[in-house]
């Protein structure tokens, strides 16, 4: 059994790893951060009797996503988590981050979840797991870029499933939906949480254990916000958000 994440050297993804090590015979873990992954590659070999390869890609290109792709073909669990996310006016913030993060949230996550479907469908087995937010539901005044994201990686999972189902392929797919983690997030993001975020390693361990479920939603609070995102008016919680973040604005 072979499992391959992305963004794995730190956060939810390093955690995720962790809790994947005893039920994996192969770990392939993706990140820029090398120096990292190797530690985590030792962390995990000297615990475990899982293969540990480390690979540093950055996957907002295109070209090594498809090279990933063609260098690990037989994996059976996809942890689409790589991403990040900015704080600001739209207008405010810097134009190639934008390009980045989109690249690196959606269009990476597009093309890995496409190019393994095809590879799961054909073998009649596999999961892909891409990890979103609650910010998936709702849009996001002051993170718009971000949340727009989020946005389609539920929606296009969302499609997935159905499509999954109607064809009666027994390949899986969920979306992890957590609130705020505390993570090196915040910090790319340019965010002061201005509370405690969850334990990264508390979301990998509910993950794991729900693996089965579509919606995965590690807090109740978070579960509860999202029941609020389908019944709120949508101009009501855009301004909540606003409000929300811009308390949250370290700059």
């Amino acid at each position: 059994m072979k499992a391959l994440i992305t963004g794995a050297s730190s956060g939810i993804g390093r955690e995720l790893a962790l809790q994947l090590k005893d039920s994996y015979d192969t770990l392939v873990l993706v990140a820029r951060n090398m120096e990292n992954l190797l530690k985590l590659k030792d962390e995990i070999e000297k615990t475990s009797k899982a293969k540990v390869i480390v690979m540093s890609l950055d996957i907002s290109d295109i070209n090594n996503c498809i090279k990933l792709h063609e260098y690990h073909k037989d994996v059976d669990l996809l942890i689409n988590n790589a991403g990040f996310g900015d704080l600001g006016l739209f207008d405010k913030t810097d134009l190639y981050k934008d390009i980045k993060m989109i690249n690196t949230n959606i269009v990476a996550l597009h093309t890995l979840t496409k190019l393994y479907l095809v590879d799961m469908k054909l073998r009649n087995s596999g999961h892909i797991l891409n990890v979103a937010s609650i910010a998936g539901f709702m849009a996001g005044p002051l993170m718009a870029t971000y949340y727009a994201t989020k946005n389609y990686v539920v929606r296009l999972s969302e499609a997935i499933r159905v499509e999954l189902k109607k064809t009666k392929s027994k390949v899986k797919i969920s979306i992890l939906c957590p609130g705020p983690v505390a993570t090196g997030f915040e910090k790319a993001a340019n965010i002061d949480f201005n509370f405690h975020g969850t334990d990264p390693k508390k979301v990998a361990k509910y993950t794991i254990k729900h693996l089965n479920r579509f919606y995965i939603i590690p807090r109740f609070i978070i579960r509860v916000g999202k029941f609020f995102t389908n019944i709120t008016p949508k101009w009501l919680l855009s301004r909540f958000i606003y409000n929300f973040q811009n308390k949250r604005d370290k700059k």
